[in-house]
Parts: C-alpha cells; structure tokens; sequence
C-alpha cells in the first residue's frame, strides 16, 4: 500500500558528510552505479542533478550527500545524472526516463525545474516514486514533493547579517528571479529590517527566467558580488547555487563576510581557502530529503505528497562551524530568540518581497 502524505513537516539530523568534488560548470549526462543492494525493496536509487551538477559546493552536492548516505547504510545501489548546459524540457524527460526504466526507484529530480518532466514521466512508471526537491506544483499518487521553509532560515541570516554589520548595508544575491529564490530574499530582508530598521539591503539577481545559467556562473555572482561591496555591503548572503562560490570567493577577497546557503559553506572543500570569512549558512537539510525518501521506498513504504521541512524540526536553521560566529554573543543571542519567535508563531516570515 502506498502511503501519501499530504502535508507533513519533518526533520532529521544529517550525518555530516565530507563532500570534497571540485566546482565545475555545464556536464554531459552521466551515470555511475554502487554496490549491490542486500535487501529492501529499493534496489536502486537515482537522482538527476539540477544546473551546476555534482560539484556546486551547495545544493546539488547536498543531495549527493543524501544519496551517499543511502547508499553506505541502505546498501541500495545509486545512479546519477548530470544536467547539460542549455538543456531543453525533452532532455530531462529523456534523463528521468532513462533512469527509471533501468529499475530505479525512487528517481529524484533535484531543483523545481524538473517539475514539468516529472509530470509526463511519472504517469509512465506508476510503479515508481518520483521526488522533486523544492516544488509542490506536480502532484500525483506516485510523486514526493520534498520542500522547505527556506524563508525561516533566511529570517536568521537576516538577524545575523544585521548583527555582523558595521556599515549598516548588507547584500543579497540571487541566482535567478524565480518564486522560490524571492523566498530567500523576502526572509532575509525582513530579518535584516527587524533587527535593524536603519539598514539598507542591496538585491541583485544575476539572470531572470527562461534563462537559469545564474545558478551556475560563479563569475556573474563574483561580479554582483563586487558591485555590492562598492557600495557599501560588508555582509553578503548568496542563493546562487554555483555561482554563489563567486560571490563568497570575491566577499572573502575583500576581507568582508559571507552567508553561505543550502550546505554548511564553511567545511565545503572547494571553498577552504574562503573559510575564514563564512559567517555561517543557511542550511537546508536536502541530504535528509533525499535519504528519507530513498528509506521509504527502501522499507516498501513510499512517502508521497508534500513533505515539508521546517525550522521547528530542524529542516532549515543556520549553521555555527565558524569559530568567529560562535564569539559572537549578541548575535546568537538575537538569532536564538528570532528562532524561538518564528516557531512560536509570534513572527510570520514573508514568503515574497
């Protein structure tokens, strides 16, 4: 029996681990498999990678961390799928085609723009579960729509980043001017205005839809970057997938800080050099995500539906590996109560600017 969830909020801790791959752009459509699996009903497990690919230091490389995870404690085996640059509608239904007609289940497509391709393919494969990371517009019995509360943990960086502050400007960049990016914005800067009325928030996105490449040019986020410390801003949050390691790159350069976003940007390896000036990041627990799903099949037991994972469990919440960060009295102070506040719905974050 396959059990839909509709509405659920859930949260898990991750278990930390070290993702080492090195940043890369635009790839070719690749697979690679792991051991066989020993038991469960999941034999095997794919995800398909949004723009960037495996490598981004951020959101993709966070659910390779899930399916890394599923695959050493599950014992599933895992495919993967590389996005191409420029790729049409026809090339993920292609790719997420592929990967369940080899047998793969659950199929997760990582990033909202794989909700128009799981929408044909999933009626295909009805024996099948299909997650989506960050979408809840493609409902069907057989698809898991893995979301979260990104605006809450935004809030947070909001509060930090005023608190970090000493010109009174802080920065935000955005890969590309979609609904669900607005949602980092609109929580950061009313995060940033509560604490600080007074501050300015500057706002740049470096590409506007159908054109996405602002997730994966790091140097679009190192130039926005750079106009925004011209002007001022000592504080820099970036929801720019890849192109967000530009922006912490140039940020670093200037001796200013950075707010990571979706992986804790500080213990990522393609960015040590830059460690020393993550404040810290907004964590999204999309590892979680996709081990939870991968388990649920695994146990014969698919979690379909909206799975939403909030602040209150954990899902979203900001990251402290930054010695510096944890000095900071008053600043952790300020988030601790924000976070208290949001929970106890005595503050309603905005979900648009």
């Amino acid at each position: 029996m396959r059990r839909i969830t509709r509405i659920a909020t859930v949260g898990i801790a991750s278990a930390a681990l070290a993702l080492s791959a090195t940043a890369c752009g635009g790839k070719k459509s690749s697979e690679t498999s792991s051991s066989p699996s020993e038991s469960g009903s999941a034999k095997s497990a794919a995800i398909a990678y949004d723009i960037g690919g495996r490598g981004d230091q951020s959101f993709n490389d966070a659910a390779y961390a899930g399916l890394e995870k599923a695959k050493n404690e599950l014992k599933v085996k895992t495919a993967e799928a590389e996005p191409t640059e420029g790729e049409s509608e026809a090339d993920k239904v292609q790719r997420l085609t592929e990967l369940a007609r080899k047998g793969n289940n659950p199929v997760i497509g990582v990033g909202f723009s794989y909700a128009p391709a799981i929408k044909k393919v999933a009626p295909k494969f009805p024996n099948t579960t299909f997650g989506i990371i960050d979408d809840t517009s493609v409902t069907d019995k057989n698809i898991a729509n893995l979301v979260f509360s990104e605006e809450q943990g935004s809030y947070l960086a909001g509060v930090a980043a005023a608190k970090a502050s000493k010109t009174g400007t802080v920065g935000f960049i955005g890969g590309v001017e979609v609904p669900l990016i607005k949602k980092f914005e609109a929580g950061f800067t009313q995060g940033v205005k509560d604490t600080n009325p007074n501050a300015k928030v500057l706002s740049t996105y470096l590409t506007q839809p159908p054109d996405f490449s602002g997730f994966a040019k790091p140097d679009l986020g190192k130039a926005a970057a750079k106009g925004q410390l011209d002007n001022g801003a000592d504080v820099i949050y970036s929801a720019a997938g890849l192109a967000g390691s530009g922006a912490i790159e140039a940020t670093a350069n200037a001796g200013k800080w950075a707010i990571g976003v979706d992986s804790d940007q500080y213990n990522q390896a393609g960015l040590s050099k830059y460690k020393e000036h993550i404040l810290t990041s907004v964590m999204k627990d999309v590892a979680g995500a996709v081990y939870n799903e991968i388990k649920s099949v695994s146990e014969g037991k698919p979690a379909t539906g909206e799975i939403r994972y909030g602040l209150d469990t954990n899902g979203v919440g900001l990251a402290d590996s930054n010695p510096e960060y944890k000095k900071m009295a008053d600043l952790i102070a300020a988030v601790d109560k924000a976070k208290a506040d949001i929970i106890a719905k005595k503050i309603t974050v905005k979900t648009a600017p």
